[in-house]
């Protein structure tokens, strides 16, 4: 969502300076990662309390109360999520083309979140899921090619885009898994479509965003944001392990735009367009909580060796420690109204990219991380079984349920009490 008028007013007394120093980026040659050393601050940051680890049982549990959500609100067509239940806190979201992105982006959430629990459930509640997931993946395969850029403003096709295509390289897996080669053989071919997508919509300027206010061009010329290009490029990344393709020359552009938007701290400015004000509230720590994970994520997996499992750990305790500064907002209706501008979506969206940096760090470490994720998750669960951040028509529930029962299973072990660091 975009940043308040306040705040779009300030940027605009740097916005010549801010385009000449984008364009500049592109040309100048910078060192190679290995050649540059962090910042102190990079690795500097708050620990959390000690937290008594979550049993498997209470993991359990709350998997399964939101997977019965996920169940029971599957629609008749089979996918997630609809334009209703608005109550007059409707986003800027032009029709067809924005919810038809929405829709994608919950359906590939739910069903990567899906396939991902299936293997815990009891046989009843698998069985159930099974069902589930043949009913989504239908749906996918049939309007998958419908998502479009809305508009020349609107480009939330692109959130549609990066889950859709994340959600289907998780059912080919899954296909192949079962043999189904039939199956996986359209689903390779739908990734490799949203893959296109992903190339059709890039920026000029590199990676994604979801809006253009600048200029409405074919090619997107407005500014990219941090967490849209992580995003993005986080996907991107695992479906070329099973052999979607994608121009080498826009990923490193998109890897440039994320590293451009990196403070010496590793938190990072929301889009470029504020990359020049470091210190405005919403590119701090306090501000980056939630996008700092999805930023170092896309970071180490493309090969950029600053982000280090030291700066990784740090920030996953700086998550855990400052939490607060992104719950409160959490379920405020107004988008970046709460403290260091922070927005709502981003909790959910914050704990489930935190999940897959913890895979990144050493196996005998993970433990500690996992408790104190599954800590701050399984007392937010609400009496039906959902975890929501922020009231977003009819999609809330379903993807912050998708993305903490997704966390969730990341930390589902029964190893004890584990040490601090």
């Amino acid at each position: 969502m975009p940043i308040p008028l306040r705040c779009i007013l300030m940027v605009m007394t740097i916005a010549c300076v801010g385009s000449v120093e984008v364009a500049r980026a592109e040309v100048e040659t910078a060192k190679p990662p290995a050649e540059v050393e962090n910042s102190p601050l990079a690795t500097t940051g708050p620990l959390p309390s000690e937290v008594e680890p979550p049993s498997a049982a209470a993991l359990q549990l709350a998997i399964d109360r939101g997977v019965d959500f996920l169940l029971q609100d599957q629609r008749p067509d089979g996918g997630w999520g609809s334009a209703e239940q608005t109550k007059g806190l409707n986003i800027y979201a032009p029709v067809p083309g924005a919810h038809q992105g929405f829709k994608l982006a919950v359906a590939g959430l739910v069903l990567s979140s899906l396939v991902e629990c299936e293997p815990t459930l009891d046989s009843d509640r698998a069985e159930k899921v099974n069902e589930a997931i043949d009913r989504g993946t239908e749906w996918v395969l049939a309007n998958h090619e419908q998502v479009r850029r809305a508009e020349p403003m609107s480009l939330y096709n692109n959130w549609g885009h990066a889950y859709g295509l994340q959600g289907l390289v998780t059912l080919y897996r899954r296909a192949k898994t079962r043999g189904e080669n039939k199956l996986a053989a359209q689903l390779l071919a739908a990734a490799q479509f949203q893959a296109g997508m992903l190339e059709r919509y890039a920026y000029l300027n590199g990676g994604w965003g979801y809006y253009d206010f600048d200029q409405g061009t074919k090619v997107p010329a407005s500014s990219p944001t941090s967490f849209t290009t992580a995003t993005g490029l986080v996907a991107l990344h695992d479906a070329a392990e099973i052999g979607v393709t994608f121009p080498e020359k826009l990923v490193e552009k998109a890897v440039k735009s994320i590293q451009r938007q990196r403070n010496p701290d590793f938190s990072y400015a929301y889009g470029e367009y504020l990359r020049m004000m470091p210190r405005m509230e919403i590119n701090r720590p306090a501000g980056s909580l939630g996008r700092s994970q999805s930023c170092n994520l896309a970071l180490r997996l493309y090969g950029d060796e600053r982000v280090t499992d030291e700066v990784i750990s740090t920030w996953l305790n700086r998550l855990y420690a400052r939490n607060d500064w992104l719950g409160f907002g959490r379920k405020k209706p107004v988008p970046h109204e709460s403290y260091f501008m922070v927005a709502g979506y981003f909790y959910y969206y914050g704990h489930y990219y935190a999940a897959m940096c913890i895979d990144l760090l050493p196996a005998e470490e993970q433990a500690y991380y996992h408790n104190h994720l599954a800590s701050i998750l399984l007392p937010l669960q609400e009496k039906d079984g959902t975890w929501w951040d922020y009231p977003f028509y009819n999609y809330h529930q379903q993807y912050g349920t998708a993305m903490a029962i997704y966390a969730l299973r990341k930390c589902h072990h029964d190893s004890g009490p584990i040490p601090e660091p």
